[in-house]
């Protein structure tokens, strides 16, 4: 009996100091801004303004972009138009973002796709301008380009 009460009080302890470690755990990395607006251009398909939102958990972050501006040529199903985004790193090189992801949206519907995922370091800052966004819909390619910085400016991870 004395050795089970012995057992029952270190497991206790044992899960007292989870929880306190828990409680100091450093937060999960957050992304500044969370959201960006470009002006892009997409050629035929259109342009004008969209929003950039971002996410980041660790070295994972999606980017999700949203325009009323920017038109679906024609109706697309859910999870249909294969994603590329690249965006420009303030250190040199670039960062891509892709997926798959999108709603049902009807012919001259605003565009929405995302979240893409992609993988970021700390400290990263990344930027639209200079990248690109490559949609493709039913084997048709649209190539949207940033027309200038995004503003507030760029996403630091």
């Amino acid at each position: 009996m004395r050795g089970t009460r012995t057992a029952m009080g270190a497991a206790l302890a044992a899960g007292a100091l989870a929880v306190t470690g828990l409680a100091f755990a450093p937060s999960a990395a957050a992304v500044t801004p969370q959201s960006a607006t470009i002006n892009a251009n997409c050629g035929v398909f259109g342009g004008g303004a969209a929003t950039l939102t971002a996410t980041q958990s660790g070295t994972s972050a999606t980017l999700t972009l949203s325009s009323s501006a920017i038109k679906t040529p024609v109706a697309v199903a859910q999870d249909s138009i294969a994603t590329t985004l690249t965006m420009v790193k303030a250190s040199g090189g670039t960062t891509v973002f892709s997926g798959t992801r999108n709603p049902a949206m009807a012919a001259g519907a605003a565009v929405t796709v995302g979240p893409l995922a992609g993988t970021v370091a700390a400290g990263d800052r990344l930027e639209a301008y200079g990248g690109s966004l490559k949609m493709v819909i039913f084997g048709v390619s649209v190539t949207c380009t940033a027309t200038a910085k995004q503003s507030p400016g760029p996403f630091v991870f």
